[in-house]
């Protein structure tokens, strides 16, 4: 790898401390029409945290413009992240009393599998998607949508329409955005004077406790604490005044956020999460160092457990041709045929093979006719979802395997 270090995208400061080197991958979510191997692209993967100011963020090696503007992930796939929008959109609806007056913006909507709650309910809404494929699928669902990276021009832009938001919605895109003060100054351009932001992002935390290292993948330029958002809230004339820990994702948080002389009063709830931080040495440099060599344990776990099926003939395949799971298979460097197919619910990437380790991506009915002995869920954050789902997979005796933190191989239920 290589040895420039490069400065921190938010103070400037060289970055000396390597928290996670990946090697050598491809995109993470750029699933491959077999014709397209010969032209993918690899981009080196490292992690590295700011000895200044504590920001966990990835080498800059791929342009935001390839990674975002045509885009294989959409949220309405998973059947717990949708319920999860529902009640976020509940609970924000009663708890800042939204209704037909307000105006509620999502920022990276998607397919528009949140805001459709709001829609519901009549509350005027906006979404702002990068991913011009994607947004049209929102528009179609009724969702107004426009297709634009989001920032201070452009939320200068949509405020001079005569309207501030309400609400502003964020969920995992504050890690995605490079420019993170030009991004949450975009929030100050956009928000009302009383309004809200809420950010949602997988806490770096659990990364580090629970081993995540398959959530680092290049459309994540950051890892983010509550120590460090507040910081980059603080640069924009924002602060945090609430946080609540979610189990999205491996283990999230929720920040609420609003203009830094607004009448938002702090919680309780985020001075405990202060605290949590500061026990286990988030707001040190100490706090980040050893990772590189626990995620080494992680892999050679996995390829003992694989090596193992093969010598005894078993068949393995894989659950979730999702980003953590290609950043976990080629770190690992497992690639077909090691396993035989990938199952996956969304129609968009059927039919494809995963970047870099050209597994074949297939529907989830096809598991009944290849009746593989293992499937190792690769999106552990949903396993218990799969396994409900998918229950029928112990008739001919197969198990299903989770490989982060380390190799389980679930009983037969």
């Amino acid at each position: 790898m290589s040895d420039a270090k490069p400065a921190c995208r938010f103070c400037g400061t060289r970055l000396n401390h390597v928290f996670a080197d990946l090697g050598l991958s491809p995109l993470a979510n750029r699933n491959l029409r077999p014709e397209e191997i010969a032209s993918e692209k690899k981009y080196p993967l490292i992690a590295r945290v700011c000895q200044a100011c504590l920001l966990v963020q990835v080498d800059d090696s791929a342009p935001p413009e390839e990674i975002f503007s045509d885009y294989d992930y959409l949220s309405s796939a998973t059947f717990g992240w949708v319920a999860h929008a529902g009640r976020y959109c509940r609970d924000m609806a009663a708890r800042f009393g939204l209704g037909r007056e307000s105006f509620v913006v999502e920022i990276a909507s998607n397919d528009g599998y949140l805001l459709r709650h709001f829609v519901d309910m009549g509350v005027p809404v906006l979404g702002v998607e990068p991913a011009a494929n994607v947004a049209k699928l929102a528009i179609a669902a009724g969702v107004p949508t426009e297709a634009a990276f989001f920032g201070a021009r452009a939320a200068r832009e949509i405020a001079s329409r005569g309207r501030k938001a309400d609400l502003m919605v964020a969920n995992n895109v504050l890690a995605h955005a490079p420019d993170t003060r030009d991004f949450a100054a975009g929030f100050a351009e956009l928000l009302a004077p009383g309004g809200v932001a809420t950010f949602e992002f997988p806490h770096v935390m659990n990364l580090i406790e629970r081993i995540q290292f398959d959530t680092i993948y290049h459309e994540h330029f950051f890892y983010l604490s509550l120590f460090a958002v507040e910081n980059i809230m603080r640069s924009a004339g924002l602060r945090v005044f609430d946080g609540q820990e979610l189990s999205t994702h491996g283990g999230s948080l929720r920040l609420f956020v609003c203009h830094e002389k607004a009448a938002h009063t702090e919680t309780a709830g985020l001075a405990a999460l202060r605290r949590k931080e500061r026990d286990r040495k988030l707001d040190a440099l100490d706090g980040y160092m050893g990772f590189d060599a626990r995620i080494e344990a992680v892999k050679v776990s996995f390829l003992a457990f694989l090596a193992r099926a093969e010598s005894e003939g078993k068949k393995v395949a894989g659950y979730g041709a999702a980003a953590k799971g290609n950043t976990f298979l080629n770190y690992c460097e497992v690639s077909y045929p090691r396993l035989r197919e990938i199952y996956d619910r969304s129609e968009r990437k059927r039919g494809k093979l995963t970047p870099g380790s050209h597994i074949p991506i297939a529907p989830p009915d096809r598991v009944a006719e290849t009746k593989p002995d293992y499937v190792v869920i690769l999106p552990w954050n949903i396993a218990d979802e799969v396994r409900a789902n998918m229950a029928f997979v112990s008739r001919w005796g197969g198990r299903f395997v989770t490989a982060v933190p380390e190799t389980v191989v679930y009983d037969k239920d």
